[in-house]
């Protein structure tokens, strides 16, 4: 399958690069279960489930790609720099192997001044000749490592633009399933007028918070389950890195009580826990938000997607899709230069994450399962 072709190109990867190469073995092999899982699916709710594996599966991999080949670029990049600035000595180095050859005959080393010169010069070569073999390996080993590394780029180019395909499909595939579920419990139901009176009365996200409650109507007084012993263990909503912690100014000066989480273009969001639906849309300046409630008085705040799932009153599992970060996925040859999207010129996606227990914000980091927390 294609998914598998996923991890072919980065099999011969130098070992600074190993680490990338089993994650995307790994991400291939969930592709393979995640099809496996779509073939046997009967229910929307079943397609959904694997849609979802497929599209994380894919997001694993691709990424694993492009780590382990921007390291294989750079390192090609360093090889070539320092073999460059080594021409004369390589030139020098090849005189003299070829001065002595393979097989040399023996009035090759003869020397002119008689046998005592001879002798000496036998010495000498002789302690010489493994410097020279030993420089020559090393030359030669570097110059191996280039041509496999550019190899291994040109070949990474169909897989790549196989893989990119394929999370487009996947990712296609799965919010044609989420239209098509019809099967997942109401809690309440949203009033659209009383929504857009609150958004207009409200200036800030505590506000908005507050006022959720006078948004429903015909609620259903059966809460989730507390997930209080999952403290510190929930997953993160989507794949990427901690920018930015609780209460950290951000470039304006701005702090806000939420982290930021830096994710790759076109990243799946997805509820870390079974949680209701209290608001999905527009808010303020925080852009497309989808506020999630996993149990009384516990909000999630997910603010700056760029499309939004579900509906407001559902009541969805645990690791089903809220949304899509933005953005453009990278074009292949940024992904293989070694300076392109390392440079800093693509800016990356940001999610904003705030959790609100009661009527005040907490750190989400008390929350969530980060490398930060």
């Amino acid at each position: 399958m294609r998914g598998l072709s996923l991890c072919l190109a980065l099999m011969a990867l130098p070992a600074s690069a190993q680490d990338a190469a089993d994650a995307a073995r790994l991400a291939a092999r969930q592709i393979e279960e995640a099809a496996l899982s779509l073939d046997a699916a009967q229910s929307a709710r079943d397609r959904v489930a694997a849609l979802t594996s497929t599209v994380r599966a894919y997001e694993a991999g691709l990424s694993a790609m492009r780590d382990g080949l921007r390291d294989a670029a750079i390192r090609e990049t360093e090889l070539s720099t320092q073999l460059a600035a080594r021409d004369t000595e390589v030139a020098q180095l090849l005189g003299v192997l070829q001065g002595i050859g393979r097989s040399a005959s023996p009035e090759t080393l003869l020397h002119p001044s008689g046998p005592v010169g001879t002798a000496r010069t036998g010495m000498l070569v002789a302690a010489v000749t493994p410097g020279l073999a030993d420089r020559a390996a090393i030359l030669r080993a570097d110059l191996e490592e280039v041509t496999t590394l550019r190899q291994l780029q040109q070949d990474a180019v169909q897989t790549l633009q196989d893989g990119l395909r394929g999370v487009q499909e996947a990712r296609t595939g799965l919010s044609q399933a989420l239209a098509d579920r019809t099967d997942l419990p109401r809690r309440f139901t949203e009033d659209p007028v009383r929504t857009a009176i609150l958004i207009a009365a409200t200036e800030t996200l505590q506000g908005f918070a507050s006022g959720l409650s006078e948004i429903t109507t015909d609620e259903i007084a059966d809460p989730l389950p507390e997930i209080d012993d999952l403290k510190g263990q929930v997953p993160l909503p989507v794949a990427g890195q901690v920018l930015r912690t609780a209460g950290q100014a951000d470039a304006a000066g701005v702090a806000r009580p939420g982290i930021v989480m830096a994710t790759p273009a076109k990243a799946l969001v997805t509820t870390p826990t079974a949680a209701t639906i209290r608001y999905r849309g527009p808010l303020l300046d925080y852009g497309v938000v989808v506020i999630l409630e996993p149990q009384a008085d516990l909000l999630f705040v997910l603010a700056g997607l760029d499309t939004a799932y579900g509906e407001i009153g559902q009541v969805l599992p645990a690791g089903s899709p809220v949304g899509l970060m933005g953005g453009e996925e990278p074009e292949t040859g940024d992904i293989v230069s070694p300076v392109r999207e390392r440079g800093g010129s693509r800016r990356p996606e940001t999610l904003y994450i705030e959790v609100r227990q009661g009527d005040a914000p907490v750190d989400p980091l008390t929350w969530f399962a980060t490398d930060k927390g």
